[in-house]
């Protein structure tokens, strides 16, 4: 005797599980629509990111005299530019640190965050005059070859944190290092001009 098998369909799907896939979809639209949008709108507006920079620069003094002091006074001037045409740009965290041959001689701040506006940049001043610095002997060697061949060297190291925010785009931060050398003449105290840009990480 052959026993047939009978069909049996299976159960309906739950409810529950259907709400789920049509969120599921729902959300999975969502996110494509959006990053559509941001493709769209990065496209569009082309955002760059944005710098710091010394632009101007003076040695106002330089000398040390025979028990190895040194006294200097320098000027830079450091520029914050946002290139940003549909976008401003905030910065904050303001600080680099200028060394003469190892030494930190100057700290070079600002007090609370600021911003620069589309298209635009912000220049700061600063004017500094050291305390008597004491050189050891190797120090003082070179403080006589950059004053024998006419160029003295600082180091530059620092950065400022940079933020951006436009439309859907939203906001994107970006940490600005500066790491560079300012060369001077120390007979006329004149800037010699090397390109001193942040890199952006």
């Amino acid at each position: 005797m052959v026993q047939k098998l009978g069909y049996h369909p299976p159960p309906p799907t739950h409810f529950l599980w259907w709400c789920a896939a049509i969120l599921c979809a729902l959300i999975t639209t969502a996110v494509i629509i959006a990053g559509i949008i941001v493709f769209v709108g990065y496209l569009v507006i082309h955002p760059r990111v944005p710098v710091i920079s010394v632009v101007d620069a003076h040695l106002l003094h330089f000398s040390y005299d025979g028990a190895g002091i040194l006294v200097t006074q320098i000027n830079i001037v450091v520029r914050s530019k946002n290139d940003n045409m549909k976008a401003h740009a905030s910065f904050s965290n303001f600080n680099l640190e200028l060394f003469f041959d190892g030494i930190r001689i100057a700290v070079l701040s600002t007090a609370a965050p600021y911003e620069v506006r589309k298209n635009s940049s912000v220049d700061f001043n600063y004017d500094y005059t050291s305390d008597p610095i004491p050189l050891n002997p190797e120090q003082m060697d070179d403080v006589d070859a950059y004053l024998k061949e006419d160029e003295v060297r600082f180091d530059l190291k620092g950065g400022v944190k940079a933020r951006w925010k436009v439309g859907v785009l939203g906001s994107v931060g970006f940490l600005c290092q500066l790491n560079c050398q300012l060369h001077f003449h120390p007979s006329n105290g004149s800037y010699i001009s090397r390109r001193c840009t942040s890199k952006a990480k």
